[in-house]
């Protein structure tokens, strides 16, 4: 696999936790969007790529969140 910005061969996958948080002050009275997508890292130049899943990707676009979006569901699903 090459990295799609400098075109380097082989970046290494890892497992993500990532808090996405709404932009401005506006943000604050938000839901903050938990992702533990795998990464794909590029040694060379930094660039990270991943999948923001469906659920948490509706919860972006719509800035509402669902039930179950968050850590703990993510943790009860891993042990399912």
């Amino acid at each position: 696999m090459l990295c799609k910005r400098c075109g380097s061969e082989g970046p290494g996958a890892f497992n993500g936790e990532i808090g996405i948080h709404f932009p401005g002050l506006d943000g604050l009275d938000q839901p903050v969007v938990w992702v533990f997508p795998e990464l794909a890292i590029c040694f060379h130049c930094g660039f990270t790529e991943f999948t923001v899943p469906e659920r948490e990707l509706s919860v972006l676009s719509t800035g509402k969140a669902v039930e179950g979006n968050g850590p703990e569901q993510e943790n009860k699903e891993r042990r399912s």
